[in-house]
């Protein structure tokens, strides 16, 4: 059927050789994914269809070429359903999924820890950092949500935190014992050294006892990415895409995470799906013997 609509493109349509060439790739995809499902494309329904423009765009094609393979589809469809080769189009009105502008960035767990591992806790600035670094992993927090907290805004012994995010809705965070014990640690031997007996509404100071800023934060996490060969890139979102990815990859429930994130729609957190989806293709590709 394949090789009939093409031959219909190229001898009665008169395409291109080039535009010829993209639908019989598109159609090619189509053709070893109805394979993989152990149907044959003439078999293929919506739920199918849609299954399909989904892997095009998790295995990295861009909005671009799922839009155009999309369209192929559209076509092939068409043209069997009025070559009365099926009794109904399945792709009629078929869309492309919508196109994430790009998949967030993240470390992988092995990176997060060398990350975590630089500070030097042996000071009162190392200390903080570490902290720092510790709760913003362990929580991911913006990191405005971050430099904004305040002493009482972590329960220690309670194992949560809470924060004012976007639209000033409160929420609460759980946060894991290594971050609670850290932050314990900056409190009671750090956070009074940076002070010098001064006082500050916020849990994390600067060397000058004010509030530490954004652009200062940004400043030591590049340093100690740098130390740690993680330097590409890397923001405070980094680490909250980190967070997040390796929640899920984990097992972690999306509507939980989506609360801990502050998304207000689930749509939003819905993009780390898509990050595991790449992932996995990625490792299926390089390691099954028979791809």
């Amino acid at each position: 059927m394949i090789d009939s609509y093409i031959s219909y493109l190229r001898d009665v349509r008169r395409m291109s050789p080039n535009t010829v060439e993209s639908y019989a790739r598109d159609l090619s995809a189509l053709a070893a994914f109805a394979e993989r499902r152990g149907r044959g494309v003439e078999t293929l329904d919506r739920r199918d269809l849609e299954a399909f423009a989904r892997q095009l765009t998790s295995t990295g094609h861009s909005p671009r070429s799922t839009a155009r393979a999309v369209a192929t589809v559209r076509g092939f469809y068409r043209f069997l359903a009025g070559d009365r080769r099926i009794a109904s189009d399945p792709a009629e009105d078929l869309r492309a999924p919508r196109a994430w502008p790009a998949l967030p960035k993240y470390l992988a767990a092995d990176e997060v820890d060398r990350l975590l591992g630089q500070p030097d806790v042996t000071q009162p600035r190392g200390m903080r950092d570490k902290a720092l670094l510790e709760v913003l992993y362990a929580t991911g927090l913006r990191v405005s949500e971050l430099l904004s907290l305040r002493p009482g805004d972590v329960n220690v012994s309670g194992g949560y935190l809470t924060c004012i995010g976007k639209g000033d809705k409160e929420r609460m965070v759980p946060i894991g014992r290594t971050a609670c014990d850290w932050v314990r640690r900056y409190l009671a031997e750090a956070r009074p050294a940076l002070l010098r007996k001064g006082k500050s509404p916020w849990l994390f100071v600067n060397a000058r006892g004010g509030a530490l800023s954004r652009v200062g934060f940004w400043k030591l996490l590049k340093e100690y990415g740098i130390k740690a060969g993680v330097s590409r890139e890397l923001s405070p979102h980094v680490l909250r895409h980190s967070f997040a990815t390796h929640l899920l990859e984990r097992g972690a429930d999306l509507r939980a995470i989506q609360v801990m994130l502050g998304h207000a729609d689930l749509s939003t957190t819905q993009i780390y799906t898509h990050v595991l989806e790449a992932r996995l293709r990625a490792v299926y590709d390089k390691y099954h013997p028979r791809k």
